[in-house]
């Protein structure tokens, strides 16, 4: 279990879904979908996003992510430090981005523009293309990510209606 999961509580717009390799949360954001993948894809935002508060700050890397490129970031889980590079391994302009550090499970946002022009954007920790999936399966994955991924989406849901407002 993640060690910053204090809290099991879902918002009630924010659907969750489970199956034995992945962990999906899904809302609607209030921007259009463009604005929303802009946030997403910039690392200098993932501290902003992280469900879990692990993610510090970058280290190396583009500004703007783009299929296949190289990102350092500054983490602390369990009060202790590290860094950890990941690399994009899945794009598409607009409506998917996926990366994986050396583990190889990955953490994929997706979005999809509502009949509103809001995103409807969820994220998912798939840990089908893990080096040893076993292994994370008995740490509790993918389900002790769950209030992780639904914080994540809320945290961006919550950057773009405080723009609004």
């Amino acid at each position: 279990m993640a060690s910053n999961d204090t809290s099991d509580e879902i918002p009630s717009d924010i659907t969750i879904e489970i199956d034995r390799d992945t962990v999906s949360a899904t809302t609607v954001v209030a921007a259009p979908p463009a604005d929303v993948f802009d946030f997403v894809r910039r690392p200098a935002n993932h501290s902003v996003i992280s469900g879990d508060t692990t993610v510090k700050g970058t280290t190396v890397g583009p500004e703007v992510l783009n299929e296949g490129d190289r990102f350092g970031m500054k983490m602390r889980n369990y009060g202790v430090p590290y860094k950890v590079t990941s690399q994009v391994k899945e794009f598409q302009e607009g409506t998917k981005i996926a990366w994986s550090h050396f583990s190889g499970h990955r953490w994929r946002w997706t979005l999809e523009p509502t009949a509103d022009g809001d995103t409807r954007l969820t994220e998912t920790f798939d840990l089908s293309t893990a080096r040893l999936p076993p292994a994370l399966r008995l740490m509790g994955f993918p389900k002790g990510h769950r209030a992780n991924v639904a914080r994540s989406v809320a945290n961006v849901r919550d950057h773009f209606a405080s723009r609004s407002s």
